[in-house]
This record gives C-alpha cells, sequence and structure tokens, in this order.
C-alpha cells in the first residue's frame, strides 16, 4: 500500500487568519479612542473616520498577503508556480500533457499537468525513493511518464506485478508507444527490484451516459440552472476518470441538485459503476433536460 495522505483533509493551519475588514476597523477605532479620550468627534462623516477605513483596509490587504505567503510553502495549498517551487523539492517537475503548437492557428499554448496531479506526485516521490518494490513505488514511476493519466498497480501472481495504464489522450486508451514507455520506465535497473515481473497493460474502459431531468423552482433562469447541472456533473465525471475510481449515484444525484433544482431525476446510469483495480468508467455524453417549474 501507498502512505500517501490525503493532505486535503487536513485541518487549516493556525498560521492562516481569518480576516474581517469590520474586526480590523473596530480595532483601530478602539485604539484611536484609546490614545485620545478626548477626541470625540468620530463618526462616519467624520474626514477622520475616512483615514481610518483606509488604514483598515491597507491592513486587511497586507495580512492577506502574508496568508498567501504562508499558503505558498505548503504543498496542500501552494498553486501554480508556487507549487512547481515545492514540487522541485521532491524532484518532481511539472509534465507536458499536451505540447505547444506555435504554428497552429491560433497558436495553440501547451497544456500543463494539473496542480491536484502535481500534488499528488509530489507526495508519491517519497515511495517512489524506495527500490523494494512497494506499490506507491511503481505507480510514482508511471505517472511520472508524460501522458500518463493514471496508474494502478496490482498484482496477479506472486513476482508479477500488473500496472494498468490510463492516457491522457483521447478516450483514455493509451497506445502501444505510451505503454512501452512506461515500461522502460518501470523496468530501469534503480525502479524494479531483480525478482519483479512488470507487465504494463491498458485498462478495461467501461462506458456510460448521463441522462437527467431536472424539475426547478420558479423564478431562477432555467438556462442557467441547466448549464450549472451541467458543469457540474462534467467536473464530476471528469475527476471521477480514474482507475478503480466508481461512478456513484449520489455523487451524480450531488452534481445535479444546484442552486434552483428542485428535483432530479437520474435516468442513466440506473445503478453505481463499480470499477476494480484496472477498470475506468468513462462518460460518453451527458443530456440534462427541463422537466417543468414547480413552485
Amino acid at each position: 500500500m501507498s502512505g500517501i495522505i490525503d493532505i486535503s483533509g487536513l485541518p487549516a493551519p493556525a498560521v492562516v487568519e481569518t480576516l474581517s475588514f469590520d474586526a480590523i476597523l473596530a480595532e483601530m477605532i478602539a485604539d484611536l479612542r484609546a490614545r485620545d479620550p478626548a477626541f470625540t468627534a468620530l463618526v462616519e462623516s467624520d474626514p477622520a473616520y475616512k483615514i481610518v477605513e483606509v488604514c483598515a483596509y491597507r491592513e486587511l490587504l497586507i495580512r492577506a498577503r502574508v496568508n498567501d505567503a504562508a499558503k505558498a510553502v505548503m504543498l496542500a495549498y501552494a498553486t501554480g508556480a508556487d507549487l512547481d517551487n515545492l514540487a522541485a523539492n521532491y524532484g518532481v517537475i511539472r509534465k507536458v500533457v499536451t505540447p505547444a503548437d506555435p504554428e497552429a492557428l491560433p497558436p495553440a499554448e501547451a497544456v500543463m499537468e494539473t496542480d491536484a496531479d502535481l500534488r499528488r506526485r509530489a507526495l508519491l516521490s517519497l515511495d517512489g525513493l524506495s527500490t523494494a518494490g512497494p506499490t506507491g513505488a511503481y505507480k510514482f514511476h508511471a505517472l511520472s511518464v508524460a501522458g500518463v493519466r493514471d496508474a494502478s498497480v496490482s498484482s496477479s501472481a506472486p513476482g508479477v506485478v500488473d500496472v494498468y495504464i490510463l492516457s491522457t489522450a483521447g478516450d483514455g486508451e493509451p497506445s502501444t508507444e505510451l505503454l512501452d514507455a512506461v515500461q522502460a520506465a518501470l523496468t530501469a535497473e534503480d525502479v524494479r527490484p531483480l525478482t519483479d515481473n512488470v507487465v504494463v497493460n491498458p485498462p478495461e474502459i467501461i462506458e456510460y451516459t448521463v441522462a437527467a431531468t431536472l424539475t426547478t423552482f420558479a423564478g431562477p433562469d432555467v438556462a442557467v440552472v441547466l448549464a450549472a447541472a451541467q458543469a457540474a456533473v462534467g467536473k464530476y465525471v471528469s475527476e471521477n476518470f480514474r482507475l478503480g475510481r466508481s461512478i456513484t449515484l449520489s455523487g451524480l444525484y450531488a452534481a445535479l441538485h444546484q442552486s434552483g433544482v428542485q428535483r432530479a431525476d437520474l435516468v442513466s446510469p440506473a445503478a453505481n459503476i463499480i470499477c476494480p483495480a484496472g477498470h475506468a468508467a468513462r462518460c460518453n455524453g451527458i443530456s440534462i433536460t427541463h422537466g417543468g417549474t414547480e413552485t
């Protein structure tokens, strides 16, 4: 088993303050009155009050910047370039998912690995230091190959390491070239124990579609409600297009119930889609229709 922990579930660090402009303003006014008890004309119409408001807002910005700086050095919170620099401490760099194409019209920028995936690989890199063949090590080295969206590691027999690869391209099916690249990475002398037989396989893809009818409350714009539900379901199915990640009816209902939805009727899928190791559920379409309005 991998030793990776879910850092998203960690409590918020105490160094990150909960900020309130009103609280800062009240503290400044109290401080001013304590320093000059004779000054009693501090009302909202007084120019001095506006000066205190400006000072309070400036302090709010400074303290927010301190919060951001603190988060920038924490793996659980860092994003973008800050996360790139933290991951470098683990010997991990952000992968290029799709190279830039300056010859395209218009020119296409490179598509890079997401923050969530980079953060996960940085944590897995600690398992990757082992040459004893733990699950986490094989998973880390497989995920480090360009073009790999997800990897699953299991063993079907003593000495056999079964690795399943999900591709970032197209429908998730890995090409022969990608499978060969992962095979080469996992059989390197400093990665694979001598007695391990590593077998790299394509995944079993379970295809499904999402079809639902939403009944909305009177008032909200139906198009806006349907668009929000469509986006939420799209996010859910994309995030769960992973090896061994099941698609649940409860997850789909949670995505469908956006603000303005009175009732959601899910037509497809009709049951949870269970994905064992080496399997991934791919959504081939999302159809959300309006079933009427209720007060």
